[in-house]
């Protein structure tokens, strides 16, 4: 036979041949060894290793439901030896921590929501590249870690900035005077807790309630912080995140937050449910503001490259059609009506700042601004000011940029105005939020946990 073979086949085929011949008796081989060791598992386990005829199952392990959300030990602030296989307690969702609320603190901005709002803020002589100035007083860290969201509270006589970072915490910051309790808590006028459980991208208060301060988190959370009863409560537990909030003008306890499926909710906090949703975006809406003047009228921009303006009388359950769709070549990180209403600003990830005016906002100026903030640094929002001139926005050089935007009825300018340094300046100015009363009082906070509050000379 190896003779025959040898006569009828190439040099390359008689080769090929022993090959296959080799292959197949080395996986005999190893399906032997395979059977052997099936064999010798099957036999230990029948002698000493099988449960006792008269021992009970162990039930499985119960699965997560989905209110109920994983946390690790180091947000959770437990122990390491604190045992991840410990049978849960049944209930319902944990509360948030640190819901006790410093009552000096409370008292203090109590006091000061009393007082009525003025009716309007003039700020048509407020020069912002000449007057806004940062002294070693005004820097403070508020959080440990990044900030995602950044709030100056609406109170007359008293400037409190509100700072929510990634880990859950929420910082208080009496920045024009100590507020100490008896413990020495707040001693350098920073009140700091830890009501969520995950990154706080949003705070708000409303100026008629400003003693009613609401926050969301990316674990699904919508937390009241209630000065009147000095504590925070959970009003809402999604299972998916929220990436912003904001109240209706003419409802405090009205709330529109968004999430990471572009979906646009209504929660009012008297209903204790969501009333509403609209399916607005398709994908995260990371900005949601409200005109100024036409209460019915929204901005919301979204990871989906667009920003778009809302009716809110038009809007349906099913269908919904936006008044005007701004489209962008990336991912847009906020859209913010000016004071008067008149221009709407958009920052986007494509390296523009984007102004839109017109009865329909049809014409529009794009900035080029470096808003590449890369993995640890929040993403870069530019604020209007006081005013229907002043965008602000931070840049990767430590300083603040001060857009000036100018035009009339036919034409639009816009234009990088100046830019502040400051050898206090020691982030990059990441999000912002300007007093709603006190002109030249600008709020900025960084990824390190600080706020940097710039002030009129």
């Amino acid at each position: 036979m190896a003779s025959r073979q040898a006569a009828g086949l190439t040099d390359y085929e008689r080769l090929r041949e022993e090959n296959i011949r080799r292959n197949e008796a080395i996986l005999a081989s190893l399906r032997r060894k395979a059977d052997e060791l099936s064999a010798a598992i099957k036999s230990s386990s029948k002698r000493g290793r099988g449960r006792p005829s008269n021992q009970p199952r162990k039930k499985p392990a119960a699965k997560t439901s989905p209110g109920e959300l994983r946390r690790s030990l180091r947000l959770s602030q437990l122990p390491p030896s604190h045992s991840p296989d410990a049978e849960p307690t049944p209930g319902p969702p944990p509360v948030p921590r640190s819901t006790s609320f410093s009552s000096s603190l409370a008292s203090s901005i109590i006091e000061s929501a009393s007082l009525a709002p003025p009716a309007r803020v003039r700020a048509d002589d407020f020069d912002a590249g000449k007057e806004l100035v940062l002294t070693p007083a005004n820097v403070r860290k508020v959080v440990p870690d990044r900030i995602l969201g950044v709030r100056v509270l609406p109170l007359v006589d008293r400037t409190v900035v509100a700072a929510g970072n990634k880990l859950g915490n929420v910082g208080f910051w009496v920045v024009d005077g100590m507020v100490e309790d008896e413990d020495g808590d707040g001693a350098d006028g920073v009140f700091e807790y830890l009501p969520h459980r995950g990154p706080v991208p949003a705070i708000v208060a409303h100026p008629a309630a400003p003693q009613k301060i609401y926050s969301c988190s990316y674990e699904g959370e919508i937390c009241l912080m209630d000065l009147e009863k000095e504590s925070f409560n959970m009003i809402q537990l999604c299972d998916y995140p929220v990436y912003s909030l904001c109240q209706a003008p003419d409802s405090p306890s009205c709330l529109y937050f968004g999430d990471g499926n572009g979906e646009l909710k209504l929660l009012d906090e008297r209903m204790g449910k969501v009333s509403t949703t609209w399916d607005s975006h398709d994908n995260t809406i990371n900005s949601i503001d409200f005109h100024p003047e036409k209460k019915h009228m929204l901005a919301t921009s979204s990871t989906d490259r667009t920003a778009r303006i809302w009716d809110l009388r038009r809007l349906k359950r099913k269908k919904e059609e936006s008044l005007k769709v701004l489209k962008h070549n990336r991912s847009v990180q906020s859209a913010y009506f000016s004071p008067s209403g008149s221009m709407l600003a958009t920052t986007s990830l494509d390296d523009t700042v984007r102004v839109f005016c017109g009865d329909d906002f049809d014409r529009s100026h794009i900035i080029k601004h470096n808003n590449q903030t890369g993995r640890w640094i929040s993403t870069f929002k530019a604020i209007w000011g006081w005013n229907d001139t002043d965008l602000f926005i931070g840049n990767m050089k430590r300083a603040l940029d001060i857009i000036s935007v100018g035009g009339d009825d036919s034409s639009l300018s816009a234009s990088n105005g100046a830019s502040l340094e400051s050898e206090h300046m020691t982030a990059i100015p990441c999000r912002f939020s300007a007093h709603p009363y006190k002109v030249g009082h600008l709020a900025c906070a960084s990824s390190g946990g600080k706020v940097f509050f710039w002030t009129r000379a």
